[in-house]
């Protein structure tokens, strides 16, 4: 027990726990009484196939019995769960938000839905658009053809002489 009770809590704990052992030795006698009646001892011995036969239909019949109790005691509760539920969100004040569910508009759709009745016309999304020469274009792609196979240039590049032409290309004097 954790030493930072007080005697009086103590006491109250040790009564906790007798009361629960009680009442475990309760339960387990109560079951033990409810299986009695319900299920009495099988007399095996002595008797013959076909009256095990008979048995064996008669434990089925009382199996499918006890399940179709256990069946309608669970929908009762999964009934019961789902009711309690709604109560208690309906007291909170707060309820399940469904999921959204994805909705195409169109830009005009969505600035009449923002703006109201102040949106007059379509908006032309073009309109605001960067314009690109064509001459930009061509010369890009001008550019990246004339880089060619990559091998051929490291292979132009590699050793001493790969150096010169570099420092040639920039402008230096060679010495």
């Amino acid at each position: 027990m954790p030493t930072f009770l007080s005697s009086n809590q103590m006491l109250l704990l040790n009564r906790a726990i007798e009361e629960l052992e009680k009442e475990k030795l309760e339960r387990d006698e109560e079951k033990v009484r409810y299986l009695g009646e319900k299920m009495p001892a099988l007399q095996l011995s002595g008797l013959s196939l076909a009256e095990l036969q008979n048995l064996c239909k008669q434990l089925h019949a009382k199996i499918d019995i006890v399940d179709e109790e256990r069946f309608d005691c669970e929908s009762k509760v999964d009934k019961n769960n789902k009711d309690l539920k709604l109560k208690v969100q309906d007291l909170g004040g707060k309820f399940k938000k469904p999921a959204l569910r994805k909705v195409r508009v169109s830009a005009d759709e969505m600035m009449r839905a923002l703006l109201g009745s102040k949106h007059k016309g379509s908006m032309d999304l073009r309109a605001n658009l960067k314009s690109v020469k064509k001459e930009d274009i061509k010369q890009e792609k001008v550019l990246t053809t004339e880089v060619g196979d990559w091998r051929k240039n490291v292979e132009a590049m590699s050793g001493m002489e790969g150096r010169k032409k570099m420092f040639d290309a920039a402008g230096g004097a060679s010495m």
